[in-house]
């Protein structure tokens, strides 16, 4: 039996409990919070132990895996505890509210005997593997380059009810960090190491309620040379699909939601993205469970899992780059 305890309850958890539930030989032991209502709540679901304090929970529960589900600029403190205690760590994204804290994780588990990953769980989208696959078996030719859009709407009420959100400290960021960064994520997986960035974030829609970004557009040049453009913004009337286009040689692939393939000669190939019922939001994907089962799956196996500490830095700094170029007095806050 593996031993799951969950850190964090909030709107995310949502899936994280579902995915765990859905896992043969898993056991949700343990929950922790630092809100005592939603603690309380929590554990009388879920029948079990309630805690406020991460560290009290590892040493007497002594679980085997970890999710962290907590604020951003909370990932990094339980994920080193558990590391540090040989435990296993889900955690969600970001990496980290901050580049400092992102590395010091990366360090942590780069020593640690337990596995770390983090929840990039779009790179499990139907889709998108399909594109990953085709694309690195070299039949289109040379990858020319990219783009990506994420053109989604946030009210206000949405940062309101969370405020961590929307202030530097608690999201270390915000529409790059919370909802574009699985889509930058999946450029720069697709389309190699980042090698330069140049960007802008500002704040178009939402200034009156966030100190963050709500709008972004960066250009992106990679290790093969190839190029990738990118706009995302939370100023647009509706949540549009996320489009990710790439270009090749002998033929355009194109993510939206579905993938489509339209090759020079004219064939075109169509990839659906599998559909599933979930209690978290529609926009979060249906591949988190996908991913949980994934890692679970190699539990006790050696070596990292493929989407570590070192791996989740890569987007991050590509985040912070554009956030040092468009806020230079913020370098503390945002680094």
């Amino acid at each position: 039996m593996t031993r799951v305890a969950i850190i964090g309850c909030g709107d995310v958890s949502t899936v994280h409990f579902e995915a765990v539930k859905a896992i043969d030989g898993a056991e949700l032991v343990a929950v922790c919070d630092t809100d005592p209502g939603r603690l309380a709540a929590v554990s009388q679901t879920h029948a079990v132990p309630g805690y406020s304090d991460v560290a009290a929970l590892l040493d007497e529960v002594r679980p085997d895996v970890v999710h962290v589900c907590t604020p951003h600029n909370q990932h990094a403190d339980p994920a080193i505890a558990a590391l540090e205690r040989g435990i296993n760590v889900i955690s969600e994204k970001p990496l980290a509210s901050t580049m400092a804290d992102g590395e010091r994780l990366a360090a942590a588990a780069a020593v640690s005997s337990a596995r770390i990953g983090v929840c990039f769980q779009n790179r499990y989208n139907q889709s998108v593997r399909a594109m990953a696959e085709r694309l690195a078996s070299g039949e289109f030719g040379e990858v020319l380059g990219g783009s990506g859009t994420v053109m989604w709407n946030r009210s206000a009420d949405y940062y309101l009810n969370r405020p961590w959100r929307g202030c530097w400290e608690g999201g270390g960021g915000g529409l790059l960090m919370n909802q574009a960064i699985h889509t930058l994520d999946l450029l720069q997986w697709m389309l190699g190491d980042v090698t330069s960035v140049s960007g802008h974030a500002a704040t178009h829609a939402l200034g009156d309620t966030i100190d963050v970004e709500d709008t972004a557009e960066l250009v992106l040049t990679h290790a093969n040379g190839a190029r990738s453009v990118f706009y995302a913004t939370l100023a647009n009337p509706v949540n549009a699909p996320i489009t990710v286009d790439i270009v090749a040689e002998k033929a355009t692939l194109s993510l939206r939601g579905d993938l489509t393939i339209t090759h020079d000669d004219g064939r075109v190939e169509v990839v659906e993205e599998r559909r599933a019922e979930s209690g978290g939001r529609d926009y979060w994907g249906v591949s988190h469970q996908l991913y949980i089962a994934d890692f679970y799956s190699q539990l006790g196996q050696d070596g990292a899992f493929w989407i570590d500490p070192a791996e989740a830095l890569k987007t991050l700094r590509i985040i912070k780059a554009v956030y040092a170029q468009s806020y230079p007095g913020l370098l503390d806050e945002v680094s």
